[in-house]
């Protein structure tokens, strides 16, 4: 790319360079000393050059030697990898993204229960985002028809943003479980190289002997380095699960409560009972 900007620079400044200190007129054309097809060329060649270097400092590098001493198994455990690292980041999202102050919607949608009735605490679920908001809409969707028809309904709804929160926690829990076991099968099979290597060879060595498991080696760590991070991950989401759950819970009580203290209000100055029309 700095050939080409060379070229464009020098294309551009020295006809108004010459015309403006009367070597040249302005109106005649500065003929290029290369044609177009050499300046594409020429960058085209920059451009190879660059994505060799690249290419080439990558596969220097120590972990690029490393990943191709451990041989074939390593190619399923760069898949492991990648899709631990995948899953991993999908679920921080989704997680960070159902958080929620609950005994602030909780007091929110009391309020409104309260002042406006079913209708307006039905809205205010609606527009908060999150597993505990959704079952509490689901049930307020169900007030008007008992208790006992809004239990139904959070315990549908509940069920349905369980399946949401644990979605990927299987595969995640599968990563962590097959990584290992992928870098034992790599031990076992350059050990079996290392060893028929070591019998081939007419004079053995310690450097060939200790070179052998040293490759043999690599891939048990490299299964250990994927598996003990996304384990990690793993029983961190589903500690957030089970506080979602606890969650939910509490949030489903304290509406079932407060629907059945709205319909049967208590002596004269209670609330007002539910609109069942």
């Amino acid at each position: 790319m700095s050939r080409l900007a060379l070229t464009f620079v020098v294309l551009t400044l020295l006809p108004a360079a010459a015309a403006s200190q009367g070597g040249i007129p302005r109106t005649q054309p500065v003929v290029a000393t290369a044609d177009s097809d050499s300046v594409h060329s020429a960058v085209a060649e920059s451009v190879a050059s660059g994505e060799r270097s690249f290419m080439d400092r990558i596969r220097g590098s120590a972990l690029s030697q490393l990943y191709l001493k451990g041989g074939i198994v390593m190619y399923p455990l760069l898949l492991c990898a990648v899709l631990g690292l995948v899953l991993i980041v999908e679920r921080l999202w989704t997680l960070s993204r159902a958080r929620v102050n609950t005994r602030r919607l909780m007091v929110e949608v009391t309020q409104a229960l309260r002042t406006e009735g079913p209708e307006a605490a039905r809205e205010l679920c609606q527009r908060t985002r999150g597993p505990i908001a959704a079952i509490l809409h689901a049930g307020l969707l169900r007030a008007n028809r008992g208790p006992e028809a809004v239990e139904k309904a959070i315990t549908s709804a509940g069920a349905i943003e369980m399946a949401h929160l644990e979605r990927g926690l299987l595969a995640l829990a599968s990563v962590s479980n097959v990584a290992p076991l992928l870098g034992f099968l790599g031990t076992v099979t350059g050990m079996i190289a290392a060893f028929a290597a070591i019998a081939a060879a007419e004079q053995v060595s310690a450097k060939l002997v200790a070179q052998g498991i040293e490759e043999a080696l690599i891939t048990t760590a490299a299964g250990l380095m994927i598996a003990v991070p996304v384990s990690a991950f793993y029983s961190y989401f589903v500690l957030q699960i089970d506080r979602f759950v606890l969650e939910m819970e509490e949030a489903s009580a304290d509406l079932v409560d407060e629907l059945m203290d709205l319909e049967h209000p208590k002596g004269p100055g209670g609330r007002r009972p539910l609109d069942r029309g």
